[in-house]
């Protein structure tokens, strides 16, 4: 099968594809023949050595995919050979061919293509642990949420919706704002000529935000926890600014308010069972055409380069996906 290859650390561009060996299920996990990956700004951190998860060389990026089951390996239950599956895993799904525990692969609804499956798992599991299990946002609560054109923040507006909040998005573009507008955004501000602080100030009326959701990072989280209501949530989710920024303390005192750190991953993994049932939630949402995955663009596997670039740039509305066929 074919494979994009990390051999070392250093710039994504240098990764190859290569031919390698299939891979063999081993006990509880299940072999997927991979149609598509999500492309996601961690993935460009691992190929440089700058993501927490360091896997041993040489390995392939990509941490969902959707794919159709080919073999179990022993003990494995879920789902049967030929049956097409969204999964998530810590590192792989740039590849024709990968293994994933079984207990990460969820049955891809009939009506859910294979690329819209590949950008479905991360950043909807993302937004909806962190919104409903992290800072359990209530009806009528306001949400700000920063980068929301992008794959996470576009889900988080949508979710955010979904849930009953007010929705406030921010993002750099008029184009990437009506896209939220588009996804149920109520108010819209653009941070690259509006001042963020004064702006949400304005839009609530002085009182601020019960819920900033925060995938960006850098200049723009000070002024946020400004922005914070009395007894507001703060849910650090990334850096794509590639800043990780320092708060005074003394804002979250004053604010009586709270930062809540958001690692889907590691927590799905700990808790497949809920995540299993979150996942249910949002599979059945689908269903019933309330939530709408959106893919700005697809590419081939062998311009694994081309996408990443697009999304470390923060120029991708939504998820790109990378697929095999």
């Amino acid at each position: 099968m074919q494979a994009v290859l990390c051999r070392s650390f250093g710039p994504f561009s240098q990764m190859r594809i290569e031919n390698v060996p299939s891979p063999v299920p081993g006990a509880g996990e299940l072999l997927l023949a991979v149609r598509a990956a999500g492309v996601n700004f961690m993935d460009a951190l691992m190929a440089e050595g700058k993501y927490q998860t360091k896997p041993p060389f040489p390995f392939s990026p990509g941490t969902e995919v959707a794919g159709v089951v080919q073999a179990l390996g022993p003990g494995a239950a879920g789902p049967a050979p030929g049956m097409r599956v969204l999964a998530f895993t810590a590192y792989g799904g740039y590849a024709e061919e990968l293994v994933v525990p079984a207990e990460q692969a969820f049955p891809i609804p009939e009506a859910m293509s294979d690329v819209e499956a590949a950008a479905f798992v991360i950043v909807y599991g993302t937004s909806y642990h962190a919104l409903v299990d992290r800072a359990m946002i209530r009806h009528n609560e306001t949400l700000a949420v920063l980068g929301a054109a992008g794959g996470v923040g576009l889900t988080a507006v949508e979710i955010g919706k979904r849930l009953g909040a007010r929705v406030i998005a921010a993002a750099s573009t008029d184009d990437k704002l009506d896209l939220c507008r588009q996804y149920g955004a109520d108010e819209v501000v653009n941070y690259a000529r509006e001042d963020l602080r004064e702006r949400i100030r304005t839009l609530t009326g002085g009182r601020g935000v019960d819920v900033v959701y925060d995938p960006v990072g850098g200049g723009y989280t000070e002024p946020m926890i400004r922005s914070l209501a009395v007894g507001g949530r703060y849910l650090v989710i990334g850096f794509a600014a590639g800043e990780i920024p320092r708060i005074p303390l003394n804002l979250l005192l004053l604010k009586q308010s709270a930062v809540v750190g958001v690692f889907w991953g590691a927590w799905a993994k700990a808790n497949p069972a809920k995540n299993a049932a979150n996942m249910a939630t949002m599979l059945d949402w689908y269903g019933r055409r309330q939530l709408r995955p959106h893919v700005s663009a697809s590419y081939p596997l062998a311009q694994f380069s081309e996408a990443l670039r697009v999304v470390v740039d923060r120029k991708a509305m939504g998820k790109v996906v990378l697929t095999t066929g």
